[in-house]
């Protein structure tokens, strides 16, 4: 698909979409990953936990990895430093998403285009609830 950029094909995204797999989703409320994935929640998306260190997160049961979701879902949300992206993004395109959103400081150009060549949609350095508040809220 693409690298997406413009507010309308963001909006467009996340309009469409309705599974997040929040990759490195914490079980701790202080946690970024814990809050946008909570917002989200609450604007009715349904959050898969992706950590292999919890067995739960606000009341969803957690997944190792992505692989192990089972089926496609809409954006695999990363909350993981850049060096982890190429293998997160590398499974994202294995497990059949159709997105990949990478939150602010978690960029790895080459794998963007790697998953963008694969066919997912893909943001780049933005924060999936900041994007939702200014765009469709």
């Amino acid at each position: 698909m693409a690298i997406l950029s413009t507010d309308t094909d963001i909006a467009s995204l996340l309009r469409r979409s309705r599974t997040i797999a929040v990759v490195g989703l914490s079980g701790t409320p202080h946690r970024d990953s814990h809050r946008v994935a909570r917002y989200l929640q609450q604007q009715g998306y349904g959050i898969i936990p992706v950590n292999p260190s919890v067995r739960e997160v606000l009341g969803q049961p957690a997944f190792p990895d992505l692989e192990s979701i089972g089926h496609p879902v809409d954006i695999v949300d990363v909350f993981r430093r850049p060096e982890f992206v190429p293998a997160i993004a590398a499974a994202a395109v294995r497990s059949g998403a159709r997105a990949l959103w990478l939150q602010f400081d978690t960029v790895d150009e080459e794998a963007a285009k790697s998953a963008s060549e694969a066919g997912l949609d893909v943001v780049l350095d933005r924060c999936i609830m900041v994007e939702h508040r200014r765009l469709i809220s």
